[in-house]
């Protein structure tokens, strides 16, 4: 659980400098801005493999991971019917498109999404860490980048139909390699029974 805590702090810690624009500064002028963004960027890869790690850990070696809450099995239908939505704003967020205009931070939608519809089937304590860790920070995060005026990595770019297309393609495309392999793989959680 200790991973999983360092990965959060770490991941969470980095995403919340845009939030304080003085000590953003602060860091750029002292490190350059081109050592500031390596850094940024390698601090997030260190802390999204600490997350990944940590939590496989907690369920999978040490089973230290307590159950806090179960809920009806049938919600994991739901949660798969939220997920989608969420690979396409997650997309969106690098995508000019219309879809992306409309919801105006589609990354932040995306982790919402994400966090409440796990929070639907995942009742252990390293699920909650991390799932409410995750859907606090975007809600936080989204009042802080509505209150900077922040427009996201795409800036103003204006959206298109295809776009939206191109959005949803993808969005579909990782939604359905995350739930025919890549979920097993990377949480040890397979979404499909062997041989379905």
């Amino acid at each position: 659980m200790q991973t999983l805590i360092f990965g959060l702090v770490l991941f969470l810690g980095l995403h919340f400098l845009p939030a304080l624009p003085s000590l953003r500064a602060t860091l750029q002028n002292l490190l350059g801005a081109g050592i500031y963004k390596l850094a940024f960027s390698l601090g997030s890869a260190v802390a999204l493999v600490a997350i990944v790690i940590g939590f496989r850990d907690a369920h999978w070696i040490s089973a230290d991971s307590q159950q806090l809450w179960s809920l009806p099995e049938g919600l994991r239908h739901l949660t798969m019917l939220m997920m989608l939505p969420a690979f396409i704003l997650l997309a969106a967020a690098y995508i000019p498109s219309r879809i992306r205009t409309a919801v105006r931070h589609p990354m932040l939608a995306a982790v919402t999404l994400w966090g409440a519809a796990h929070l639907l089937v995942r009742g252990d304590e390293a699920s909650v860490l991390l799932f409410a860790s995750f859907l606090a920070y975007s809600l936080i995060d989204r009042i802080s980048v509505e209150a900077r005026h922040a427009s996201g990595p795409l800036g103003n770019a204006a959206g298109t139909l295809r776009g939206d297309i191109t959005a949803i393609a993808v969005g579909t495309l990782a939604f359905a390699i995350t739930v025919l392999w890549l979920h097993g793989v990377l949480i040890g959680i397979p979404l499909v029974p062997q041989g379905a």
